[in-house]
């Protein structure tokens, strides 16, 4: 599942309208636009703040390439 699928879809399960979300995760509304429409450029800390809200956080993830093989 897409990072702007995932919140958009808690978002939902909360019964949250985007001002809503925003408001409670003390970011924009227009960050949440972005984000749920998969802007592939937001800061990362206020991707935390609102993923902080549903138990979540951005971090490493692993992938099969690796520059130090």
């Amino acid at each position: 599942m897409l990072l702007n699928e995932f919140v958009k879809e808690r978002r939902k399960q909360a019964s949250l309208t985007q001002p809503e979300l925003a408001v409670k995760a003390g970011v924009g509304l227009r960050f949440i636009r972005d984000l749920e429409q998969g802007k592939e450029t937001l800061r990362l800390d206020k991707v935390n703040q609102v993923l902080q809200l549903f138990g979540h956080q951005i971090g490493p993830v692993p992938t099969t390439h690796n520059i130090t093989t």
